[in-house]
């Protein structure tokens, strides 16, 4: 797993979200630990897409629950888009 995808993945999670980068972990879930609601993990999508210059398919972004499960996803995406 890339520590760039790791760091950038909780970059937009506290900037999104407004949490501290202490209360962030591969475990954390966005909804139930962090907070988000359905407007801001569309703007965690957002986020993410921004800051790995890529494009997701909405819906299975939307269905990762974790910050880990979102580090992997990603980390996929940017692989299959940047090779």
């Amino acid at each position: 797993m890339s520590d760039r995808i790791k760091e950038g993945v909780i970059k937009v999670v506290c900037e999104t979200l407004k949490v501290d980068e202490a209360d962030v972990t591969l475990e954390s879930r966005f909804v139930d630990d962090l907070g988000a609601d359905s407007l801001k993990s569309l703007e965690l999508v957002a986020g993410f897409e921004e800051e790995f210059d890529i494009e997701m398919e909405e819906e299975a972004a939307l269905s990762v629950k974790t910050v880990g499960d979102a580090v992997t996803f990603i980390s996929k995406v940017v692989k299959e888009q940047h090779g």
